[in-house]
């Protein structure tokens, strides 16, 4: 199964803001819902607490959220207590890939187990207080990189990036 991390980020890192998005771009969500549609998707409690409640659970995919919290409960998504049941979950029901959709100590977790890397890559530096795991990009390969400019509903120009694990 390939296990996968998908993510926008800045070239200095930043996921994610006071549990939010610290930007708008429309064409990277429509990115993001199509690439996980029909699939799995791990998210830990924060990000999914991040969520909309009018968006959870996420459609069109089997929500996953891993918590410590015993007795945690998510409407319509399922709720394990670490990584490794997350992935066999996935495993179990033969997923041929599998997404972990954040937030930053989920992708920490995951990347050792990772295989390929769907980035959007923001093309500025902004604050924030959530960060994408660095990782070596020697032991990875860009196999897929399409650009989207500045435009009247996108205040970044930004990549989308695929990388697979060497």
């Amino acid at each position: 199964m390939i296990i996968s991390l998908i993510a926008a980020r800045t070239q200095n890192g930043v996921i994610g803001k006071n549990n939010d998005l610290p930007w708008h771009l429309p064409d990277d969500m429509k990115y993001f819902m199509q690439t996980t549609s029909s699939h799995y998707v791990v998210m830990g409690r924060k990000n999914y607490d991040s969520i909309p409640e009018k968006f959870r659970p996420l459609p069109n995919r089997t929500n996953i959220v891993v918590t410590r919290q015993l007795g945690f409960t998510a409407p319509k998504c399922t709720v394990v207590h670490s990584l490794a049941d997350a992935i066999q979950l996935a495993e179990n029901n033969n997923q041929q890939e599998l997404f972990i959709i954040g937030g930053a100590e989920i992708y920490q977790l995951a990347m050792p187990f990772a295989t390929r890397l769907y980035l959007t890559e923001i093309q500025t530096e902004l604050e924030g207080d959530t960060f994408f795991p660095k990782f070596d990009t020697n032991e990875w390969r860009e196999t897929s990189r399409k650009h989207h400019a500045i435009d009247d509903r996108h205040r970044f120009a930004f990549d989308f990036v695929i990388y697979e694990k060497n």
